[in-house]
């Protein structure tokens, strides 16, 4: 099998799994966008979903290896109407890079960061953010717990007019079961529809490539899945 088809291949397999999991949820299929996390794959590959037309959104977490992607590469110049998710820590030096590259920054943890991100976004562009709710105890685990999540949105709700804030995004601990899963996923949900009712473009970003089922059946809107799509079976092809 030729490495394109494998890739064709697990996007076929994650969006039958995306549609069963709605299917179980009672929801649209048409209410979960799949964010493809581009970050380790290989150009070759995400080349392949983009010539398809199947990625809507993609998600990078470096932002100098993000502008040589979709800044400098040529082959990515046609798809500028794809929609570009900053998903990893953004130091605050990468700022202006960031705002001028991505519509969406789906790491916010502080009101700083968005500041700069304000100010150097280019003149007419809306910057969409969503704020990182931290679902585990681990010290390198960015984000903030979900009470001191719900004050930032607070603050930064009308703060700034280039900044819509959209929703949440969480990672779930490893390994914690699906239960626990659930009752993570449930108490973000209920906060992100008490804090994002009508709110244009509102996104809940939970689930990655070992437990998407489980949020998108919990109510997430914009699951984050790379090695799923890009899986290492793919190396030496």
């Amino acid at each position: 099998m030729q490495r394109e088809e494998i890739v064709l291949q697990n996007w076929k397999a994650v969006n039958s799994s995306l549609a069963q999991a709605c299917k179980r949820s009672n929801r649209s299929p048409q209410e979960v966008t799949l964010l493809a996390v581009t970050k380790y794959a290989q150009d070759c590959d995400v080349l392949t979903l983009l010539n398809k037309g199947v990625l809507s959104d993609i998600g990078e977490s470096r932002v100098q290896q993000a502008w040589a992607r979709w800044r400098e590469n040529p082959a990515f110049a046609p798809f500028v109407q794809v929609r570009k998710h900053f998903i990893g820590h953004l130091q605050k030096n990468k700022a202006a890079k960031a705002a001028a590259l991505f519509d969406w920054i789906d790491c916010i943890d502080d009101f700083e960061t968005v500041r700069l991100l304000s100010t150097h976004a280019p003149k007419g562009k809306q910057l969409r953010v969503l704020v990182q709710v931290k679902l585990t105890h681990r010290d390198t685990q960015a984000g903030l717990p979900l009470p001191q999540a719900r004050e930032l949105v607070k603050k930064l709700q009308g703060a700034f007019e280039n900044i819509a804030v959209c929703g949440y995004m969480a990672i779930a601990p490893q390994g914690a079961s699906p239960a626990d899963l659930r009752a993570l996923f449930r108490t973000v949900k209920e906060a992100f529809d008490q804090d994002f009712k009508g709110v244009p473009q509102a996104q809940l970003s939970l689930g990655m490539s070992e437990d998407f089922e489980v949020a998108v059946e919990e109510g997430s809107t914009l699951p984050r899945i790379g090695s799923l799509l890009f899986t290492s079976n793919l190396e030496g092809l």
